[in-house]
């Protein structure tokens, strides 16, 4: 009861959850251009995840695995179906999930299947993969009524079906360790707890083994994504867009959104995006953005790109940048490999490099 009348508050007043407010990049994420200096590695309009196996950096690119070996990417296997997520597990084998509704487990470095592909029912949308406690493979689904790619419809119908799953690889059944989260994408092992990014909240969640919830980093001002172990410690946190007061503002307007979903197309709807500046019929266009075709420095971003540094304790130590005015948006992963930082801008579809060294230093590890 009293938290009925403290969202019936919040919603009249417009505080608390109801707030279109934005927190401001500031601090660790005090914005900076690091990703549109990193060297390009390669480029591809369907790279999905990046893995590292054996040292070797894996790229999940449209239905095929593929390896970087001498600065180029090789095939390792092709599927039959797009590639939605993909790790490396404790045995050497590296776990694909294919269109998001079955797992492969297969030689990182032949393509061979080590065991039969796993279809665990219920599984519709998987998007991020992590080895667990056990002979387990950790998985969060977006959400249990939309694809991997309606991630943008999911957004607008407000849906709060994401869930953290626990694949047995033995006995191949799966677990439920947490639902009702809004778009789950990003997982992994922290000791006892699982670290979970939940975008539609803005935050990085820590969830026990029970399902009781623990807010790790709230109140963010981006998307969270998908985040990956640092070799010294901590991780590397992505976020695929950054928020804006405008779809704030639409996601708490219910009668507009509804109209807009069933009479504009989806590629024109006031959503986040992970690639904007390319069409005439864009929402947020001209002065919002420009004067005397300068960039404003605090133009909303549609689309953004942003990877963050989180020490053990989940607390940020620096941040490496695309901002408005730049291209590498759409931030999706991060893995290191070697003495590199490789990042997957999904926006304009490429594979980045940043040296480890450099960033070490500046976020004084």
């Amino acid at each position: 009861m009293i938290a009925a009348l403290r969202t019936l508050t919040n919603h009249l007043l417009g505080r608390g959850d109801a707030a279109i407010t934005v927190p401001p990049f500031d601090g660790a994420l005090k914005p900076n251009q690091r990703l549109e200096e990193a060297e390009v590695v390669a480029t591809s309009a369907t790279m999905e995840d990046l893995a590292v196996g054996g040292g070797v950096l894996l790229v999940a690119d449209g239905d095929r695995v593929l390896r970087l070996d001498s600065g180029a990417l090789h095939e390792v296997r092709r599927f039959e179906r797009p590639l939605t997520a993909i790790c490396a597990c404790v045995d050497g084998a590296l776990a694909v999930a294919v269109d998001g509704r079955e797992i492969h487990l297969i030689d990182p470095a032949t393509g061979e299947d080590r065991r039969a592909p796993l279809v665990p029912e219920g599984l519709r949308a998987v998007n991020a993969l992590a080895q667990g406690p056990a002979g387990t493979l950790l998985a969060t689904e977006g959400s249990t009524e939309q694809s991997v790619g309606d991630w943008a419809h999911d957004l607008m119908n407000r849906g709060r079906t994401g869930r953290l799953v626990a694949i047995d690889l033995p006995t191949r059944s799966v677990r439920v360790i947490a639902d009702g989260l809004r778009y789950a994408f990003g997982v992994a092992a922290d000791g006892a707890d699982v670290l979970v990014s939940e975008s539609w909240r803005h935050r990085l969640i820590a969830v026990a083994d029970g399902g009781a919830v623990r807010p790790v980093l709230d109140h963010l001002p981006v998307y969270p994504s998908r985040l990956s172990r640092a070799a010294d410690g901590g991780f590397w946190l992505t976020a695929f867009t950054a928020r804006t007061q405008l779809v704030e503002f639409v996601l708490r307007e219910a009668g507009y959104r509804r109209r807009m979903m069933q009479e504009l197309d989806p590629q024109d709807w006031i959503v986040p995006r992970l690639r904007s500046g390319h069409s005439f019929r864009e929402p947020m266009q001209g002065a919002h953005l420009k004067t005397m075709g300068v960039v404003k420095p605090w133009a909303p971003p549609r689309s953004y790109g942003l990877v963050i540094r989180l020490n053990a304790q989940g607390v940020p130590q620096m941040s490496l940048h695309s901002r408005v005015d730049g291209s590498n948006h759409g931030v999706v992963a991060a893995v290191e490999a070697g003495d590199a930082l490789y990042v997957l801008a999904k926006g304009p579809g490429r594979l980045l490099r940043l040296p480890l060294a450099t960033l070490q230093r500046e976020c004084g590890a």
